[in-house]
C-alpha cells in the first residue's frame, strides 16, 4: 500500500525517462504496516472496559445506585379550593389548593416516594415585618400538615422552619431598623414556628434560616414539648446562592427581599466553614444535615459526608431544575438522562437522601427501568 506513494510519477514530458522508485523505504513502510496490521492486539492483562461491555455487568459492578428511596419531593400549598398556579420560572411545577395536593402527593405515595417537604405560599396580607403568621397553630402550613398526615399517615412529612414566607421583607429573620438581621431574636420565633408544626403533626423540621443556635434552641424546644421524637435535619451548609430565584417566584418573595442574605447564609467561596457549620449543628441536636444548592456543591457533600458520617441530604434548588428543563426544552439536552444523571452524581458525592423538584418523573423512570 506505501509503495503506492513511492511510485507516483511527477508530470513529464511524452518520452522522458522514468525515475526509479525508492524501494528499499517503500518495502520497509510496507513491511511494518503489514506487521501491525497481522498483530492489532496490544498486550494488555487489565483491560476496564470488559466490565463495561455489557449492561448486566455494568449493574453488577455499579458502585453508586439511584432509588425512589432516596427521593424527597418539595410541594407548595396554597390557600383556598381547585386552585393550580403554574410557576413560570419551573416548568411543570404548580402551587396547588389543599384539596388539589392531596392527589398531588398520593401520585408520590403511589410511586414510593417516602416524604414531602412542605413549603406554604402565605398570602400577603398575612405577610409582617415580625412573621408573626410563621407561629400561628391555624397557618396554612399547620393545616397542610393534619391534611397530609390524615391522608397519608405513613409518609414522612418535612416543614420548613424560617420566617421569610411570613415577613414582609422577605428575609429569613427579624430585621433591625438598620437593616441588620436579628439573630437571638429571630431564633425566639423560630422556636414558636417548630413547636407549632411539631404539634401539628410534622416527622422533620428543617431550619433553613441559618441563625446561629437555633437548632439547639429548638431541640430543647421539642424535648420539652414532649416532641422527642420529632427529628431536625439542619439546612447547616446553606450558601448565599444566585440559584434560589425561581424558588421566590413559587413563593411570591422574590419581589419583597430587601438586600441580600450574604450575612447569614454562607459565603459560596468556603468548604471549612461548612464543616465548622454542620459540626455546631451536630453538637446542638440536629438528626441530619442538609447542602444548599446542590449540584455547583457537590465537594461540600462529599466533605460533610467524609467528615462526619451522618445522613447527609442535598437540595437541588429551583435554578438547578429551571436550567435543565430549559435546556430539555430547547433540545440542548436529553431531559430523562440529564434528570438521572445529575441524581445519580449527588448519590456519588455522598448524599443519603435527595429534595427535588424532579422526584415524580425520576421514580417514573426508576420504575420503568426496573420492567
Amino acid at each position: 500500500m506505501f509503495t503506492k506513494l513511492f511510485n507516483r510519477q511527477a508530470a513529464r514530458p511524452a518520452g522522458s525517462p522514468v525515475t526509479p522508485p525508492v524501494t528499499a523505504a517503500a518495502a520497509a513502510i510496507d513491511a511494518a504496516a503489514a506487521d501491525l496490521a497481522a498483530k492489532r492486539q496490544l498486550s494488555l492483562r487489565m483491560r476496564p472496559r470488559r466490565n463495561r461491555a455489557d449492561a448486566w455487568t455494568r449493574r453488577l459492578v455499579a458502585e453508586n445506585r439511584l432509588s425512589t428511596d432516596d427521593l424527597i419531593l418539595p410541594i407548595f400549598s396554597v390557600d383556598g379550593e381547585n386552585r393550580r398556579e403554574p410557576i413560570a420560572s419551573m416548568p411543570g411545577v404548580e402551587r396547588l389548593s389543599l384539596d388539589l395536593l392531596v392527589a398531588h402527593v398520593g401520585e408520590a405515595v403511589e410511586l414510593g416516594i417516602p416524604a414531602v417537604a412542605l413549603f406554604p405560599v402565605t398570602p400577603i396580607d398575612l405577610k409582617t415585618p415580625d412573621g408573626a403568621e410563621a407561629a400561628n397553630p391555624d397557618n396554612l402550613m399547620c393545616r397542610t400538615i393534619r391534611t397530609l398526615k390524615s391522608q397519608f399517615p405513613e409518609l414522612g412529612l418535612v416543614g420548613d422552619v424560617a420566617l421569610d414566607p411570613y415577613t414582609s421583607h422577605g428575609h429569613d429573620g427579624l430585621v433591625r431598623e438598620d437593616g441588620v438581621i436579628l439573630n437571638d431574636e429571630t431564633v425566639e420565633v423560630l422556636v414558636a414556628q417548630a413547636l407549632a408544626q411539631a404539634d401539628a403533626g410534622i416527622d422533620i423540621l428543617a431550619p433553613s434560616d441559618m441563625m446561629d443556635g437555633r437548632i439547639g434552641a429548638i431541640r430543647d424546644a421539642l424535648d420539652a414539648r414532649d416532641h422527642q421524637l420529632v427529628r431536625i435535619c439542619s439546612y447547616a451548609a446553606k450558601y448565599a446562592s444566585a440559584f434560589y430565584g425561581p424558588f421566590r417566584d413559587a413563593l411570591n418573595t422574590g419581589g419583597l427581599l430587601k438586600g441580600d442574605k450574604r450575612t447569614y447564609q454562607m459565603d459560596p467561596a468556603n468548604t471549612d466553614e461548612a464543616l465548622r457549620e454542620v459540626a455546631l449543628d451536630l453538637q446542638e441536636g440536629a438528626d441530619m444535615v442538609m447542602v444548599k444548592p446542590g449540584m455547583p456543591y457537590l465537594d461540600i457533600v462529599s466533605r460533610v459526608k467524609q467528615t462526619f458520617a451522618v445522613p447527609t441530604f442535598v437540595y437541588q434548588v429551583s435554578g438547578e431544575y429551571a436550567m435543565l428543563k430549559a435546556a430539555a426544552a430547547n433540545s440542548w439536552l436529553d431531559n430523562d438522562k440529564i434528570v438521572m444523571e445529575t441524581l445519580l452524581a449527588f448519590k456519588r458525592a455522598g448524599a443519603d437522601a435527595i429534595l427535588t423538584y424532579s422526584a415524580i418523573e425520576a421514580a417514573k423512570l426508576l420504575r420503568q427501568m426496573r420492567g
